[in-house]
């Protein structure tokens, strides 16, 4: 498929995710003061990466976002790699800066010296040393990176039995940046296969990744909260019973037949009363004083 352009598209997209991958690692890195399972040795080999694919881009003339896209995997591929050592050894922020400044110099200047030579074979019609940038910065980015970093997280998901330290958002736009790096070369007017086997490679490893935080963490997480949810809806059971069944022989001796109360009281209390109902409970009062008058006059006699 030779269509430049989407090449092209297609590759300055995998370009800024890889520019901008590693901030969601530093962010929770912050966040939770710990580097926890996170890999240095892959992080100083991504520094690394950074120099000989500067070097390529700069000297091919390509756009200003893929000459400024190694700059920034390197710098942020070292703040990452100090966050290590400071944050799990316990490095203070001035013995990181003494350690960090001069590395950080010494891959400036020997991008800059690369620079200047690779200019000097191109102008001579010199390719091979352009290929050797090309190559060494993939193998770094891709095959030995991968070897020594990420397999290195599948050590420790083994023995841990759990993904630490890692953001699932890094490895997301990382993966992303490998799939359109991917396509990109599938639309490239020659398919170069050692393209497709260092962003296949890549890709499929990070997907690992993503399966194993699935199941060692995603499925123990909602299997937790359904057992909290489960535990709180007992508790609210136990502490609200159901109110004690009334059998309909009580509930018919409570209730006198006929009448319709709002609740157990005698039937003198019933919502629904009628007038004549009225009149024959006044007759029943008015004739049993009487009864009780005639009574006490008769005792006294």
């Amino acid at each position: 498929m030779d269509n430049p352009i989407a090449a092209n598209v297609l590759g300055t997209i995998g370009a800024v995710c890889w520019s901008v991958q590693l901030i969601p690692q530093i962010v929770i890195n912050w966040r939770r003061h710990n580097a926890t399972g996170l890999q240095p040795t892959m992080m100083m080999l991504w520094a690394w990466a950074g120099v000989p694919l500067g070097v390529y881009n700069i000297v091919q003339d390509f756009n200003v976002a893929l000459r400024v896209q190694p700059q920034a995997l390197t710098f942020l591929s070292l703040l990452t790699w100090i966050q290590c050592f400071y944050y799990e050894r316990k490095w203070s922020i001035l013995r990181a800066l003494a350690i960090v400044t001069p590395i950080a110099c010494s891959m400036g200047a020997t991008q800059a010296a690369l620079i200047v030579a690779l200019r000097i074979a191109k102008d001579k019609h010199l390719q091979w040393p352009l290929t050797l940038m090309a190559v060494l910065s993939a193998a770094l980015l891709g095959n030995v990176s991968q070897a020594a970093g990420v397999l290195r997280h599948y050590w420790d998901i083994y023995v841990h039995r759990t993904v630490r330290g890692i953001s699932f958002l890094f490895v997301g736009i990382d993966a992303a940046g490998d799939i359109f790096s991917l396509v990109s070369v599938l639309f490239q007017s020659t398919l170069d296969v050692l393209g497709l086997v260092i962003y296949g490679t890549e890709l499929v490893l990070w997907i690992g990744v993503f399966a194993c935080g699935g199941y060692f963490n995603l499925v123990p997480w909602l299997q937790k909260r359904l057992r909290k949810r489960q535990d709180g809806s007992l508790q609210n059971t136990e502490m609200c019973p159901p109110p004690p069944r009334v059998s309909d022989s009580a509930r018919s001796a409570e209730q006198p037949a006929g009448s319709i109360t709002l609740h157990s009281l005698p039937s003198s209390t019933s919502v629904f009363r009628t007038p004549s109902a009225d009149l024959d409970i006044v007759r029943q009062r008015t004739t049993r004083s009487e009864s009780e008058v005639s009574g006490n006059n008769y005792s006294v006699a």
